[in-house]
């Protein structure tokens, strides 16, 4: 039975305009010095706004307007995720170089590997952790939003996992120009601290923050080259998205032994929307001469408009993650996300240190 049919449609808009206020809201609120100066997203705070309510007032939510909720976590999310590509040209690729196509690519394959790994250490449940590990592996949350559709886990899986990306994501940038500033990353170049930044941090916003920290006035080109070498690791999403689905379709066919699952491969076709775009958002940028991505025209009317639709579907996740869910998780995904943190501060250290001079 479809969401929008007529006799369900009035319901389901109802859901969809609560999803829409709780959103607007979260925009109000990212704006508040306090907030701002965390450099938490309206994404961040929707999903905290969508806990809140999920532990206050849900119980009141006519159940009749859950498919509009439902419907925020799925089309729009997909919707959204798609339109994340008008924030990446292919010029931005060509502009950092090998390198940081390199190291980005070690950082993203060794996160997920590892996170699967340590996860089968700490015996946890395998969908949190690879939830926890692509969050940590990628972009942060709009990594763990691209992966929900595919990896097809609860909604309280996939908060936990953006929680933990909020956590350490947050932790790295006051902690990265605290290193700058006390000279334990002199033994890098300023083109490498700004791969090493870009390549380890969470969210885009993390490394923007730590980015500006270190170089507000981007003179040694440490923030602007940080957000290009990110934005390269979010272009990476499409294809880990792809290969996760036929993965988890072959593991899935395996585990249930059943011959009529063969034909069942989830793919993301959206993450091909997603890589389509920054194909086609690259060619205005050519024809119009535009400096930056964000000088390119409609851009950031567009941009606004995709991270509305990403909050919406932040917030809608976190209206069905209680803390009792939590408690059912219990330490072990922080654990686990602790662990990656370790490897992308030392061992993305040591693979810009080393692997960089040599590619450059």
């Amino acid at each position: 039975m479809s969401a929008f049919e007529k006799k369900n449609r009035a319901n389901t808009l109802h859901g969809i305009l609560l999803i829409a206020l709780f959103s607007c809201a979260a925009f109000y609120i990212a704006e508040i010095p306090v907030v701002k100066a965390m450099s938490f997203s309206p994404l961040i705070v929707g999903i905290i706004l969508g806990m809140i309510y999920a532990n206050s007032l849900r119980n009141r939510l006519p159940e009749t307007w859950v498919p509009g909720i439902k419907f925020c976590t799925k089309q729009i999310l997909r919707a959204g995720i798609v339109l994340y590509g008008f924030r990446l040209t292919l010029t931005q690729v060509a502009e950092v170089g090998i390198p940081a196509v390199v190291v980005d690519s070690i950082i993203v394959a060794g996160t997920i590997f590892l996170g699967i790994w340590f996860g089968r250490l700490l015996k946890m449940d395998k969908d949190t952790a690879l939830m926890t590990a692509t969050g940590s592996s990628i972009c942060g949350a709009a990594a763990v939003l691209g992966a929900e559709p595919v990896v097809k886990c609860e909604s309280h899986k996939t908060a936990i996992a953006v929680s933990t990306v909020v956590i350490f994501g947050t932790l790295s940038m006051f902690l990265y120009p605290i290193m700058y500033r006390t000279g334990l990353l002199d033994g890098l170049t300023d083109t490498e601290v700004a791969i090493y930044t870009g390549s380890t941090l969470h969210e885009v916003a993390h490394v923007a923050g730590a980015g500006n920290a270190m170089d507000p006035t981007d003179a040694l080109g440490i923030a602007g080259t940080a957000t290009i070498t990110k934005m390269i690791r979010v272009m990476m999403l499409a294809p880990v998205l792809v290969i996760m689905g036929f993965a988890l379709a072959g593991s899935r066919r395996k585990e249930s032994g059943a011959k009529a699952e063969k034909g069942k491969i989830t793919i993301p076709w959206f993450a091909f929307g997603f890589i389509a775009i920054i194909g086609v958002n690259s060619l205005p940028q050519y024809l119009t001469g535009a400096p930056t991505v964000k000088d390119i025209p409609l851009n950031g009317v567009i941009e606004h408009i995709d991270t509305f639709m990403l909050t919406m579907a932040m917030t809608a996740l976190g209206t069905d993650t209680s803390f009792d869910k939590f408690k059912k998780a219990g330490a072990k995904p922080f654990v686990l996300a602790l662990m990656l943190y370790v490897w992308l501060v030392v061992g993305g250290y040591l693979l810009v240190k080393y692997l960089v001079p040599v590619l450059a």
